[in-house]
């Protein structure tokens, strides 16, 4: 008895001694060769904090948040609504510039004429790097 329940044992050892080595091979860190296509983190670009900043220095988060609406929609909204391109940043810094009403309600936004066309853009590009992927 003694016999066979020292071959169980020394059998378990050697199979759980044995068994990590697949697993190790899962778990390397990728070589030069080897293909890894990480997409790019949105929030970590000078663009963005660029954005971010005018945001925060202006009087933009008295009507909006992130991800909740307030006064009106949430930044995360505006960004899931439209499209990332010229055009729509175009679009969005001349209705930060000129303010607007109807897109999100009865609700108007109010105009910002003393921002330069390049940070309302600036300030568009931040709301819409915030899309929901």
């Amino acid at each position: 008895m003694k016999k066979i329940i020292t071959i169980c044992l020394l059998t378990a050892g050697f199979y759980a001694c044995n068994s990590g080595t697949n697993d190790q091979a899962k778990t390397e860190a990728p070589t030069a060769d080897s293909k890894v296509t990480a997409k790019a983190d949105p929030t970590d670009t000078p663009e963005f904090h660029k954005g971010m900043d005018l945001v925060n220095n202006n009087d933009c988060k008295t009507c909006h948040k992130i991800d909740e609406r307030l006064i009106g929609p949430a930044f995360r909204d505006i960004a899931n609504k439209y499209p990332n391109n010229a055009a729509t940043l175009d679009t969005l810094a001349h209705k930060i510039i000129n303010g607007g009403q109807g897109n999100w309600g009865s609700i108007p936004m109010a105009a910002h004429p003393n921002l330069s066309v390049e940070d309302a853009a600036a300030m568009a590009k931040y709301v819409l790097l915030l899309k929901n992927n």
